[in-house]
Formats: C-alpha cells, structure tokens, sequence
C-alpha cells in the first residue's frame, strides 16, 4: 500500500523534535507497505536529506522513506503571524501533491491544524481515503491560552476544525480528551481511535552512558524538563520552585530546562536577576544525547500552563520519554497524566502554581532516594506494559490501513 504521509514538523531522531512520525513510517516500511513525507524544516528537526533544495524542495530516502521536504523554514521563535503564513503555505503546496500523486492513503496529523487541508481536497476530489490524526485540539487550545482572540480568527479556524474532522474517513487522537473533543463536532466514535504517544523503549534504555552538566553535582538531586521553553509550558513555574528552594537553603537540587523557545530567553534573564544559580539551561540535543542525559537525572519535570484544555488534551513527549528512561515524574496539572502518575505510583502529582507544593516534592524526592527508586521502577514498568512504540505503532498501522477498506 502506498501511503501520503503530511507532517509538517517531522523529525529523525537525529534532531531533537518529537520523533512518532519517524516511527510510524518506519514501521509501515518495515510491514511492506510504501511511505512518501511531506513536510518542512523545522527549527530543532532533522529530515536525514543533506542535499540543497532545488525549486523550493528537496527529496530524498532515509530508511526506506521518501521523503519530500519544502524549503520553508519553521521555528518556535516566531511571531504568530509568521507561523500562520508558513503554515498556510505548506498546506497550498501539499494540496499540488495531493493532487497529483499516486497514493492508496492520505494521512496528516497535527500540529499545525492547516494539515488537515490536503486530506480535505484529497477526499472530495480525488475520493481518496483520509486519515487525520489530532495532536492537539484547536482551536480550544489558543483560545484558552488568551494567544487568539479575534473572534474572526478563532471562527474559521473552527470551521477548518470541522472540516477536517468530517471529511477523514477516520481521526485518530493522541489523548483522551482529543477523542472526546473530536467526537463533540459530531464524528461517530466508531471512526476515532486512540493511540497516545509512545516510549522509545530502544533509545531509552539502560545500555547507555550517563552525564550531567556542568553546576550538577553527583550528589545533587538532578530535575529535568525537556521541551519547548514557550508560553504554553508554563516554566515560571520551575524558576518559582527553584526560588523557593533556593529561601529553604536546598542548594542540593538543580533545574535542568533543556530545549528553546520563545521565552527561553526571559526565562535566563529572570533567572540571572533573581541569582537562580540552581537552574541551568541547556541547548537542545538529539535524541541519543537526551538518553545519556536522562540516565543522569533523578525526576523528569512535565509541566504546563495551568489551562483547563490541557487537561486531558495533551499527549506530551516529554511524559513518555521520561518513563521510557524509568525516571519518576513530576507533573504540575490535572488530568490524565496525572491520574496515572497517582494510580501507578511513578512520581508527583502537584498542585498547580503552587511553587510550596512543587519544592516540598523536590524535597521530598531528594530526601527519600529509595522510594524514588522505586517510583522510576514503576515509571519504566508502565512504559513496557502500556507504551510500548512498536505495540502501540502496529494498531496505529492496522487503523490507517484499514481506511481502505
């Protein structure tokens, strides 16, 4: 079967971005099936192709995937505007392929919403089966966050919400509350499967060498968040902490934030002003140096903003990469996330914007190193018996298949 796979974000394992795309394709190769990528640069990824780009694209196979890469350059620095033209930009130029190619299956997924324009024009004129898989639910979540508020705005990009939602012939949702959400505009349950982020069981395993950066001790108690230093993650939070910390005389825990963002910047600033020495920054890394550097920590950190539609709408990476290493887990929000943190007993589960409640559990981690063992024993158990990428990847494939028929 040939599949038209659109993500626009998409990311070997050499770049430091989220990688299910690579795994999902990899792994539709692997069971004979024909996969072509769509997808753009982006700030942090890696596609694997090194040519130049000819015409505004460059084309190319990494691991039996071809890969079809626009010249339009993405990153999470930018200014919404600029995002949106890229994005409306990539959509036009999948439709041309849409179009044209020779394909059984077109699947896109999120982010950004607009992926789901091609498989619009796919299905009504080409009557090609469309399978849209949702990363996020929009416009809900920018709304929310106080990020769009023209009403204009927040209208259409529900109607496109809708339209995509009703034109796939199945959706998939990477969270409880994505499949909840996605039926809510009227899809029939029996069209939405779940199928969450997955563990990298391979990359995050204990065969690896640990380290730490420089400022960390051995002794220390290393917290580490991993991901996008932008509005959404909420990383106030992580200084509070480590200011409350630093009142309590705790100069034995350390914050390792690793990644970039928008706010990356104000957050080193805040973070120099107030002499926050036990928080460190950090560049993002590839997937095999993040491994290295998790098998150096003690607890991962998943932190968002405290926003009702993250709730249950979110399937963060960072959570699962956390787990696939058997680090114990610090979560900062309710929902799901934090139910199976508490039901499985692999980490915190805190109160949100309450930096007491985030430094007592630091401490409480830093102080008790035998049943935060256990908790990360816990953590790696749960990644091997629920979240395991090649189980969860093989009803992903039978799902995005099955369009077919």
């Amino acid at each position: 079967m040939k599949v038209l796979y659109f993500h626009q974000h998409f990311s070997t394992p050499k770049g430091s971005a989220g990688i299910r795309s690579y795994e999902m394709a990899r792994r539709l190769v692997k069971q004979g099936h024909h996969v072509t990528m769509v997808c753009g640069s982006y700030g942090g990824g890696e596609t694997g192709i090194e040519k130049t780009f000819e015409n505004g694209r460059r084309n190319g196979v990494v691991e039996g995937i071809n890969i079809i890469e626009f010249d339009l350059a993405y990153s999470n620095m930018d200014g919404l505007v600029k995002r949106a033209g890229l994005f409306l930009k990539f959509a036009l130029r999948s439709v041309g392929l849409a179009l044209t190619q020779k394909y059984d299956v077109l699947f896109a997924t999120t982010t950004p919403l607009t992926a789901g324009i091609p498989g619009i024009f796919a299905r009504w004129l080409r009557g090609k089966p469309f399978v849209f898989e949702v990363r996020d639910l929009w416009p809900e979540l920018p709304k929310q966050m106080g990020v769009i508020k023209n009403p204009v705005i927040l209208g259409l990009m529900s109607l496109l919400e809708w339209a995509s939602y009703r034109s796939a012939h199945r959706c998939i949702g990477l969270s409880p509350g994505i499949v909840e959400g996605i039926a809510k505009r009227g899809v029939e349950r029996g069209k939405i499967k779940l199928v969450p982020n997955g563990c990298d069981l391979e990359i995050f395993g204990d065969q690896v060498d640990l380290w730490r950066p420089d400022g960390v001790k051995n002794t220390d108690l290393m917290a580490i968040f991993t991901g996008t230093h932008g509005v959404a993650n909420g990383l106030d939070a992580a200084l509070d902490a480590a200011k409350e910390l630093k009142a309590r005389g705790r100069d034995d825990i350390k914050l390792v934030l690793v990644g970039q963002g928008k706010l990356k910047e104000q957050l080193q600033q805040r973070a120099e002003i107030e002499k926050l020495d036990n928080v460190i920054f950090l560049s993002p890394v590839n997937k095999a140096k993040l491994a290295e550097l998790m098998m150096g920590a003690d607890i991962g950190m998943q932190l968002l903003a405290n926003i009702p539609a993250f709730y249950y709408g979110t399937s963060p990476n960072k959570f699962f990469d956390y787990i696939s290493a058997g680090l114990p887990v610090l979560n900062n929000y309710p929902g799901w996330l934090a139910d199976m943190i508490t039901k499985h007993g692999c980490g915190y589960s805190i109160e949100a914007e309450s930096a007491k409640a985030f430094a007592d559990a630091l401490e409480q981690a830093c102080d008790d190193k035998v049943n935060l063992k256990i908790m990360g024993g816990n953590a790696r158990a749960l990644a091997l018996a629920e979240f395991d990428r090649q189980s969860l990847a093989d009803g992903w494939i039978n799902w995005v298949t099955g369009a077919l028929k």
